[in-house]
């Protein structure tokens, strides 16, 4: 017999969980008898986990009724979400009885694959068959269902606007909830709800990014709920999940985000993939930091490493203002015109500094840049004030050459060299990925510099990659973040000065 592993197991309660309204008991909340049919009917007994989150998802009000209408459980990848979801389904046809459920997933065969799961589980099983009848399973493609002989019926559909139209829900599962990145699938299959009093949706997923939209908005007030008693009491979270900023390699962390760690997951396995995600960052970070600590991330495929940017934020900035010499300034503007932002950066023994100097919000907001800017590159005198030509900076790009009159003087100031950067982008851009990487770059934690570096996301062309602009945010910040820090590590070193012998 093998030894227990060393380290944390897997904690069957979530790190986060709405509490109940009343003590759950047999009689409090269907849960229990979930537990026992998955264990009799089903001979596939529950894991504590599966246990403790289905005796709180059963919780019921006083008359009766499903305590939460909404429920949200989050979980790491492999830890029998699908199991429970099953279990979940055939307890509500068999048991319950209820008319109507719809399960969804990510596309139509993941919920065919589920739906035909259900079948072949209630076909082979000797208890749940005798409730079938001869035409139980209805085949015809896309009017797949599966019923009972007393009229309990399952049908599936992908996540799109078509998902429960035109019927009446009874019940909801909702796989994989992160991938919803509209509210379309959503607002049909709930609105289906809505005369139902006894209804009850449950989604079942792993962590997601920015494009989790209707995770985030169901997410954000189960926690407001949870931490101030306010908001609603009928929409439940169970979240088993890492903490921010929780290291991938934390053994806590990972028991924390997978209830199963230690017991059905091998721990050495996923310790191992933590070590290779640290290594190669990117994608493979943010997948597993998603589906293995069960964490949001800002995106799936970042540009800017974020948690390699967080170790370079300090609360002691250098003063460039003492450095001239070595700065570099370049401008950058929205893709939309909405906003526009100057960055500085300097190498300083090694290190690269960088912070940003000014910026203007609002359509229109360029205007305010060209009147501003003459005065704002006098008070900062540069080394080199830069912009990128090839992106939406051209629209400004005239100005800065023509820029003159007699309140500004003369343009550019003396000692500032005006350059147009004309390097490819995806080196300017993959340059700055690689000073944060290293640890070579330290920024004073500026909410609006962070914000813009953390939105950029990889646009790959073949081998090489620049930020994606179209379909995000502004993010020109990152932008005049980078060409700042291409501009200020090619400076030529500065003249010394001449010494009288």
């Amino acid at each position: 017999m093998s030894s227990a592993p060393a380290g944390p197991l897997g904690s069957p309660v979530p790190r986060l969980w709405t509490p109940p309204l009343r003590e759950l008991t047999p009689e409090t909340s269907y849960g229990f008898d979930l537990i026992d049919f998955a264990r009799d009917t089903l001979a596939t007994p529950f894991d504590p986990w599966q246990e403790w989150l289905a005796v709180h998802v059963g919780e019921l009000l006083e008359d009766g009724r499903p305590r939460f209408r909404t429920v949200l459980i989050l979980v790491a990848r492999q830890n029998g979400k699908t199991t429970f979801g099953r279990a979940l389904v055939l307890y509500w046809m068999f048991i319950e009885r209820i008319p109507l459920t719809l399960n969804t997933s990510t596309d139509r065969s993941y919920a065919k694959r589920f739906w035909a799961e259900i079948c072949e589980t209630a076909s082979d099983n000797e208890w749940l068959n005798c409730d079938l009848g001869p035409d139980a399973q209805r085949k015809t493609i896309g009017e797949e269902s599966l019923k009972t002989t007393f009229a309990a019926e399952l049908i599936f559909a992908a996540n799109n606007g078509r998902a429960g139209r035109s019927t009446t829900l009874h019940r909801w599962l909702a796989d994989e909830l992160r991938e919803h990145r509209t509210r379309a699938a959503w607002d049909s299959a709930s609105k289906a709800m809505n005369a139902v009093r006894t209804a009850q949706a449950v989604a079942i997923t792993n962590q997601g990014d920015n494009e989790a939209v209707v995770l985030d908005s169901l997410r954000a007030p189960a926690i407001q709920f949870i931490e101030t008693g306010q908001g609603d009491p009928r929409l439940g979270l169970f979240e088993w999940s890492a903490p921010d900023g929780a290291d991938p390699e934390d053994p806590a962390a990972l028991a924390a985000s997978n209830p199963n760690y230690g017991i059905r997951l091998d721990p050495e396995a996923l310790l191992a993939d933590a070590r290779r995600a640290k290594a190669a960052g990117g994608e493979e970070l943010t997948g597993y930091r998603t589906e293995v600590l069960c964490q949001r991330v800002t995106l799936m495929d970042p540009a800017i490493e974020p948690g390699a940017w967080a170790d370079g934020g300090t609360d002691e900035p250098v003063d460039l203002a003492e450095h001239r010499r070595y700065v570099a300034l370049c401008v950058d503007v929205a893709l939309d015109g909405s906003h526009a932002t100057l960055a500085a950066a300097a190498v300083l023994d090694g290190v690269v500094h960088t912070e940003i100097i000014e910026a203007w919000d609002g359509f229109g907001c360029t205007k305010a840049l060209r009147a501003a800017l003459p005065d704002v590159v006098r008070r900062v005198k540069p080394r080199v004030l830069g912009w990128m030509p090839n992106g939406p900076a051209a629209s400004v790009a005239a100005a800065l050459a023509a820029a003159k009159g007699p309140r500004r003087g003369v343009w550019p100031p003396r000692g500032v060299e005006l350059v147009a950067i004309t390097a490819e982008t995806a080196s300017i851009c993959m340059g700055l990925a690689e000073v944060v990487r290293s640890g070579e770059l330290v920024h004073p934690k500026d909410e609006l510099q962070t914000a813009h570096v953390e939105a950029a996301q990889k646009l790959w062309q073949g081998d090489r990659w620049v930020f994606v602009r179209r379909g995000t945010g502004p993010i020109d910040g990152a932008y005049a973040t980078a060409g700042a820090v291409h501009l200020a590590r090619t400076l030529p070193a500065p003249r010394s000065p001449l010494v009288a012998v």
